[in-house]
């Protein structure tokens, strides 16, 4: 989505769900007390830093069956959707001519390209901003011509928070949305007495 507007640029959808995903959520804890100096250590310095890995399978056997309704993938095989999963961590020629040619002319500051905001959509209670932080595929099969017909690409995400953000910025509400539905997925849970942990009460 574009960090401005929050119009949604592009959307693209897996082929197949992953057969499993993993999360490892790093708690933002103060660090423990130094030369003797107390700290509280139930505070928290902001929201955990959530990490998502998947691995995602692309396969166009099924279409190649069928060259009449699928010509693209008979010309290009995979190569369009890699490419538009590549996008992601690479700024448009337009961008970099662009910038190239203000950097020339002396009207430039140099600093780094932004690219459109990335959200990663995990069925509707799981709509994240995201960074790619680690993005390798491996083509596995090949037509005539090269063109890869199946594919896995690894994909590792960073969860942007507030922190990375800020409460203005259209993915940090995004991220707020977030946290607010584990709020209330959480109150859901169902809570148990103490007794069931073989407790008669606090020691």
């Amino acid at each position: 989505m574009d960090p401005d507007t929050s119009a949604v640029k592009n959307v693209i959808a897996l082929q197949y769900n992953p057969d499993s995903l993993s999360r490892t959520l790093q708690i933002q804890a103060l660090q423990g007390g130094q030369d003797g100096t107390r700290v509280d250590a139930l505070r928290l310095r902001g929201p955990a830093v959530e990490t998502i890995k998947l691995d995602a399978e692309l396969d166009a056997t099924d279409q190649l069956e069928f060259p009449n309704q699928f010509p693209l993938a008979v010309q290009y095989g995979l190569h369009p959707q890699l490419a538009q999963l590549e996008m992601l961590v690479n700024p448009t020629v337009e961008t970099l001519m662009a910038d190239d040619s203000m950097a020339n002319a002396g009207t430039l500051e140099i600093i780094p390209l932004e690219q459109p905001l990335t959200l990663f959509v995990w069925s509707k209670s799981r709509v994240v901003p995201v960074r790619l932080t680690d993005f390798s595929i491996t083509e596995e099969a090949f037509d005539p011509n090269l063109n890869p017909i199946r594919a896995k690409v690894s994909l590792g995400m960073r969860v942007l928070t507030i922190d990375d953000l800020g409460f203005s910025h259209p993915g940090g509400r995004i991220f707020m949305s977030y946290l607010t539905n584990k709020e209330q997925l959480a109150s859901q849970a169902t809570s148990v007495a103490i007794s069931v942990l073989g407790l008669g009460g606090l020691p």
